[in-house]
């Protein structure tokens, strides 16, 4: 009987020995499912949530300025101007003149090679 009682005292010794890291495993990963998943989750929606609310200010103002172009091309001084500026358009009777910018010096390329082929004949 002593070796059945040594036995089973070997072996909860070994149950009691292992019980603790499975124990130890279960809570850790306890704590993985219940706090650091979600907190994740979390924080990347709030993340997300702060990206889009950006975009939507963005897009706001940018729907402000349009507005603010739309009311503007009610004026009918507004479109005179734009056909003017952008068009070069006139209205009947009226001359326009268009100023050209001054011509630009001519490309100085060196007489060495590999440009001595680019030079203008003379």
């Amino acid at each position: 009987m002593s070796r059945s009682r040594s036995r089973e005292a070997a072996r909860g010794r070994l149950v009691r020995r292992l019980a603790w890291p499975l124990l130890l495993a279960v809570v850790t990963g306890g704590v993985l499912v219940l706090g650091v998943f979600p907190t994740r989750t979390y924080l990347d929606q709030r993340r997300t949530v702060a990206a889009a609310e950006a975009r939507l200010r963005e897009l706001e103002d940018t729907n402000r300025a349009l507005e603010a172009e739309v009311r503007a091309l009610d004026d009918d001084a507004e479109i005179e101007r734009l056909a003017r500026e952008q068009y070069g358009l006139a209205r009947p009777g009226e001359e326009v003149y268009r100023i050209l910018p001054p011509a630009q010096d001519p490309v100085v390329v060196p007489r060495t090679w590999p440009f001595n082929g680019l030079a203008p004949e003379r």
